[in-house]
């Protein structure tokens, strides 16, 4: 009998798996992933590299969790073809996995610029494990390192190498870093906190070249200016990883174009997590949320889908829940006004920022640093997109918890 196939082995990939197995103990499942670890958290990265967590520590599944689970699994396998006609995946060994249901979880993978000397051995990216155990490797003889990109991955990079002692400057090509999850005021709050850690910040700019006699030795930006460095890490950003699946009849736009219930354009054929390009709840444009939640939230959605039952998902919004530098903070959802419908509530006490946006006094964004405690619940509100005609009110009274325990009461205790 023919089974479920995985391509993937992360969050998405392993949410499927559980979901599955809660159904069905009996259907083959076979999953296939070009990395050879185990499960294992990619968030966790940078402690790695910062040399907080052990490589034990890395993993968030037991080490039995395909044997208990009946998984085949297939690790260090690359897959080089789909053929969604006949059903099958071929592997680079050219061994052919028919399929009765497919799941492709292949995630994102670095966007590399076009920069002159951007294939020297000190340049690297950092999405993955591997990525991380080869820029420790190469620590020995570096003092200085050029992060390209200001964005959540590569500022938790800046912190672990920071961790390690290692002198840091940072490229960004936009006027401020971190503008992917939060407006210029919550940017500012995290360029001052990079200062303090004593990072140096160009933005605006971009690296033009990377230079060196053999070895890097420095770059050079687009206004010329030249900042040395015996390293390099490329973090301006992941795209879907769907080189494979192009000419194939596999509907790809940025991602792979899945409905709420992580089905394709192709019969049996799921798409789950970052290379998923599903409705946004609050746009109702289709939209890639590469986020953590959202991978595990669909890998779940898939894989019930999978074992036969009729599941959407109820919610697809950007949630970003981390912290840099000890600084904790939260984005869901808009971070900003688009129109004149929209209205923003903010406040600022030095490094504590609170930013909610809404639609018509419907809550659809949040940003979020310093306290971050009610996050879960402003998420749920977010998600349920239920009216709360006075909450906007409230927060302008009262931006933290109290002014949200009228909201919690009543959805606690509605009459």
């Amino acid at each position: 009998m023919n089974g479920n196939v995985i391509i993937g082995n992360s969050a998405s990939a392993v949410g499927a798996v559980e979901s599955i197995r809660r159904v069905d103990r009996s259907i083959p499942i076979t999953m296939i992933s070009d990395e050879p670890q185990s499960v294992y958290s990619r968030p966790l990265i940078s402690y790695f590299l910062s040399g907080e967590l052990k490589p034990d520590q890395m993993y968030y599944r037991p080490k039995d969790f395909y044997e208990k689970n009946k998984v085949r699994a297939l690790l260090g396998s690359r897959v080089t073809k789909v053929n969604f006609e006949k059903k099958s995946v071929q592997l680079e060994n050219r061994e052919k996995i028919p399929y009765a249901r497919l799941l492709i979880t292949t995630g994102g993978k670095p966007f590399r610029p076009k920069i002159k000397g951007l294939d020297r051995s000190e340049v690297f990216t950092f999405t993955k494990w591997e990525d991380a155990q080869k820029i420790l490797s190469a620590l020995k003889k570096v003092h200085q390192a050029v992060v390209i990109g200001g964005g959540l991955i590569g500022l938790k990079a800046v912190e672990a190498l920071r961790e390690r002692k290692i002198e840091v400057t940072v490229v960004e090509l936009a006027d401020h870093i971190l503008s992917m999850v939060m407006d210029s005021t919550a940017s500012s709050i995290f360029e001052g906190v990079l200062k303090k850690e004593g990072v140096d910040l160009f933005t605006s700019d971009t690296v033009e070249a990377i230079l060196g006699n053999g070895r890097v030795e420095s770059v050079r930006l687009a206004d010329g200016k030249k900042l040395k460095a015996q390293m390099v890490i490329v973090a301006i950003g992941v795209v879907p990883n769907v080189e494979v699946f192009r000419g194939t009849p596999l509907h790809i736009e940025k991602g792979i174009i899945v409905n709420e219930r992580t089905e394709t354009n192709l019969p049996d054929v799921f798409a789950a997590g970052d290379v998923a390009e599903g409705v946004d709840s609050i746009t109702g444009r289709p939209q890639l949320n590469a986020t953590w939640l959202n991978a595990i939230r669909q890998g779940w959605v898939a894989g019930l889908n999978m074992a036969g039952k009729k599941i959407s998902y109820l919610s697809n919004v950007r949630v970003n829940v981390t912290n840099l530098f000890g600084l904790p903070f939260a984005s869901v959802g808009l971070i900003r006004g688009e129109g004149r419908h929209h209205q923003e509530v903010t406040f600022r006490n030095g490094n504590h920022y609170r930013k909610f946006v809404f639609k018509d006094n419907l809550l659809v964004g949040t940003v979020l640093i310093g306290d971050v405690s009610d996050v879960g619940f402003l998420t749920s509100l977010i998600e349920r997109r239920e009216l709360f005609p006075e909450l906007r009110q409230e927060l302008q009274k009262n931006p933290y918890s109290r002014g949200l325990l009228s909201i919690r009461r009543k959805l606690l205790c509605p009459r």
